[in-house]
């Protein structure tokens, strides 16, 4: 009896998780699938193209923000709120 709950308690047992190691890091470096650079030919967007949209639609998001502030801003000292 004591030898099949060792035998369970090996098979239960959770394997050894070597992410955390060096050797374990570099092997999850080498299965990501990394973007190019540029597209070169393909359908697919490259890393060049994704930062130029992120910064196009980062910096309108901005401006649309401020614009709205200011009007609120604006329509606020017009009713006599605010300094």
């Amino acid at each position: 009896m004591s030898e099949n709950k060792t035998e369970k308690q090996k098979k239960t047992k959770a394997p050894k998780d070597h992410w955390f190691s060096f050797s374990g890091i570099r092997k999850e470096a080498k299965r990501v699938r990394w973007p190019h650079w540029k597209s070169e030919g393909s359908s697919k967007p490259g890393i060049l193209q994704n930062t130029a949209e992120v910064v196009i639609f980062t910096a309108s998001f901005a401006l649309f923000f401020v614009l709205c502030e200011f009007i609120i801003t604006y329509l606020l000292k017009l009713i006599g709120i605010g300094a």
